[in-house]
């Protein structure tokens, strides 16, 4: 399959099915770096907390204010965590992830057995134009697009506006859709239990914050971080999957690895985003193999330097990835409204 891929994708004649293979031996987690890695995620985020609470009780609302980005930071960064509990990665055993990750999504404001399965389907069906709705972002062709009506046509351009899908939307999502199973809603009570649980377990642990601080105090510590961190986790999952050469196909055309390695993008952060974001740029890798520890991913890289070359994204080529909002099936990449009317008139 030719679609998606750039000139450095086929460097090295990449097989892809071939790659998951090789990448089988990086599956096997540490437990004594994972129980680090959740110490030193959560103890700088718990304390920067309650230095965002002491700077708000002396009346520094701008420290507070300040403090809540790399509170943020470490947010998602339980999120990455729970992200790979979700996939059987980060311990050996899956009683200890599920529990782990149940107990980050009270953190998270995300259900963890609910999330694991949806992002399930994302894995099994990246890329699938058959399959699309459940754990992805939508995406529209330009034929789909131009058979909408003008009120349809309005809603997709309102969805995919970037203040509402960096802004709005993650607010919406974390916040306000994740309180019930959308999408689930009619597949057993597994779902129901997951999401009610944890509103219960937020509920609990927020009711006894606002009641050792007050309500004033939880609002302008707790929001910040929750808003900043939805907002980071929304971007990075929209650039491992929307960037111009990425790769959508119809059922009969569609290959499960082939997606992950040319559907995937490599986005290349400096380390100490790589770090908040516990590797997860590296996400074609992730795609080939995700029981692979986030932990794990760079020495992937390292000994497989071919992989470097694929599907690379830098930070600028991320932020012009926000205009592509449409997959042209003719010449089998996303192009932005701006391209579609320029086709149009030729």
């Amino acid at each position: 399959m030719s679609k998606g891929q750039g000139p450095a994708d086929t460097a090295g004649g990449n097989d892809a099915r071939a790659w998951t293979e090789k990448l089988l031996r990086f599956r096997e987690p540490s437990r004594g770096r994972s129980i680090v890695e959740l110490g030193i995620t959560f103890g700088p985020l718990a304390s920067l907390w309650a230095l965002m609470w002491l700077s708000y009780s002396f009346g520094l609302w701008w420290l507070t204010l300040l403090l809540a980005v790399p509170a943020a930071g470490f947010l998602v960064r339980l999120f990455m965590i729970q992200h790979d509990c979700g996939h059987g990665a980060f311990f050996r055993h899956r009683l200890a992830n599920d529990w782990t990750g149940r107990v980050l999504g009270v953190l998270t404001f995300t259900p963890y057995d609910f999330w694991r399965r949806t992002h399930a389907i994302h894995h099994a069906s990246a890329g699938n134009l058959e399959r699309r709705g459940i754990g992805d972002i939508d995406t529209l062709t330009v034929k789909e697009y131009l058979a909408l009506s003008r009120w349809g046509r309005l809603k997709y351009r309102l969805y995919r506006h970037p203040a509402v899908m960096f802004g709005v939307g993650p607010a919406y999502l974390f916040i306000v859709q994740h309180r019930l199973p959308v999408g689930l809603m009619r597949n057993g009570w597994t779902p129901w239990l997951s999401t009610l649980g944890t509103n219960a377990a937020i509920v609990l642990i927020g009711g006894v914050l606002i009641w050792l601080v007050g309500i004033g105090a939880f609002t302008l510590v707790h929001l910040p971080i929750m808003l900043l961190a939805a907002t980071m986790g929304v971007w990075l999952f929209y650039v491992q999957h929307q960037f111009e050469h990425t790769v959508w196909a119809h059922n009969e055309c569609w290959d499960l690895h082939e997606v992950a390695l040319h559907g995937s993008s490599y986005y290349v952060l400096p380390g100490f985003l790589r770090w908040f974001t516990a590797n997860i740029g590296m996400h074609h890798v992730h795609h080939l193999c995700s029981r692979i520890p986030y932990y794990r991913l760079p020495r992937v890289l390292r000994e497989y330097p071919e992989l470097d070359a694929i599907s690379r994204l830098t930070l600028w080529d991320s932020i012009k990835c926000v205009r592509l909002v449409l997959w042209d099936e003719a010449r089998n990449k996303l192009i932005s409204f701006r391209e579609m009317r320029q086709l149009q008139a030729v």
